[in-house]
């Protein structure tokens, strides 16, 4: 979401389209779930891109973005309703064209990338003709601390050459290029040490290693996480985005938007599981005159599993509230507390809902174990949880020492 461009759709238009993408997510995305769960590859991705075209030529497409560029010009408030009700499903987003992390980038490339870039990677990127990946997690470093990253990048003769070895870089299978986090002035502050630049990934330098299993599942395509490695891989200088040493400061600008969308996104995930769960217990039978309903400790998972979504995302609404009146700079706070509180609240509620599904729960002939294994990641990556509370908390009582 690229604030400064964003406009305001009226209350009644935006409603309107907000239950047509809830149809689409019902009537046509979740009926396609199956296929991933069984890990129909092919066939998937085939009806996938046929959804797309689908809701391309019905204007849903890339809600995340100014309508400069092909999106759909909407506020940080309306963005996170949408990301919610495709969150639904984890088909939603990519289907919509507003999936991580082609989302993040498709927002860094407009606000920072030169005309070269623009031309060759924004524009397909947005249209979706093309994917991308982002590279910054490195396996022998701490991803809770990015200022120790030690992929290099050296400009020697007009080009810059990498090394280096990245690993959970998202749907990295199949993609066309990636964006690469990598040490470009190692003698500068620890926050300008770092520059992000465009590698094509059919270049020789460039390897693919294998996609990681999360949890015995190494997924495929856009459904993948992987390890990949840079040797002395060399881009021209042109593919520098924005100025050298600026890809921390980036990285957080990145971040900001997409931590909301993410937020939003897992509240439409435990409202799934949540109805999953509450439609499961309703008509299991354990006695002849009884259901799983009937019993207190499921009624008790029921009632902390829904006040932990409405306080969630209430939270987050008013994160939203505050970027667009007063900008991000101003839900500092707010952001690390959605962060850490909706992760939570998404473990607690699916957590829930497995436990009361019992063995059906385990499977995946439902979505819910799919979320589990998936979705665990959430108190981790983009700052794992006691980060974002430590950095609060530290924050928190500096402004009270500043006003004593």
């Amino acid at each position: 979401m690229i604030q400064n461009e964003m406009k305001t759709m009226s209350h009644d238009d935006f409603s309107h389209m907000l239950n047509r993408i809830d149809n689409m997510i019902h009537e046509h995305i979740i009926p396609l779930e199956p296929l991933l769960l069984n890990q129909q590859w092919p066939e998937l991705f085939t009806q996938l891109n046929q959804l797309r075209t689908k809701i391309k030529a019905q204007r849903l497409w890339a809600p995340n973005l100014p309508a400069s560029i092909g999106g759909m010009d909407l506020n940080t408030k309306q963005l996170a309703q949408i990301a919610e009700v495709s969150g639904q499903s984890p088909l939603g987003h990519y289907c919509f064209g507003c999936q991580a992390p082609d989302a993040g980038n498709a927002e860094l490339l407009h606000m920072y990338a030169n005309d070269f870039i623009q031309s060759n990677f924004l524009l397909p990127l947005v249209d979706g003709q093309i994917r991308s990946c982002f590279a910054m997690t490195e396996p022998h470093t701490a991803g809770s601390n990015p200022t120790l990253l030690d992929t290099r990048a050296e400009l020697v003769d007009g080009h810059w050459v990498i090394n280096g070895r990245k690993w959970f870089t998202t749907a990295a299978d199949g993609s066309n290029f990636t964006i690469v986090m990598a040490v470009t002035d190692p003698e500068a502050h620890r926050h300008q040490r770092a520059s992000m630049i465009i590698v094509p990934l059919d270049n020789p330098g460039y390897r693919n290693l294998r996609n990681i299993p999360v949890m015995g599942h190494s997924g495929s395509g856009y459904f993948s996480h992987s390890e990949i490695e840079f040797t002395d891989c060399k881009v021209p200088a042109n593919h520098l985005i924005g100025k050298r040493g600026h890809g921390f400061k980036m990285a957080q600008q990145r971040l900001g938007p997409g931590r909301i969308q993410h937020c939003m996104r897992w509240i439409g995930i435990a409202k799934r599981c949540f109805k999953l769960m509450c439609q499961h217990v309703q008509k299991r039978q354990i006695t002849p005159t009884s259901t799983l309903a009937d019993q207190a400790v499921i009624q008790s998972k029921i009632a902390e599993s829904f006040a932990a979504m409405n306080a969630s995302r209430a939270l987050v609404m008013e994160t939203a509230q505050i970027v667009d009146e007063q900008g991000f700079d101003a839900a500092k706070h707010h952001i690390s507390m959605i962060k850490f509180e909706c992760a939570n609240m998404l473990q607690l509620v699916v957590d829930n809902a497995l436990q009361s599904m019992g063995a059906l729960g385990m499977t995946d002939d439902s979505i819910v174990a799919f979320f589990y294994r998936e979705e665990r990641a959430a108190r981790i990556y983009d700052g794992p949880d006691e980060v974002h509370k430590i950095s609060l908390a530290k924050s928190l009582l500096k402004s009270m020492e500043s006003n004593h």
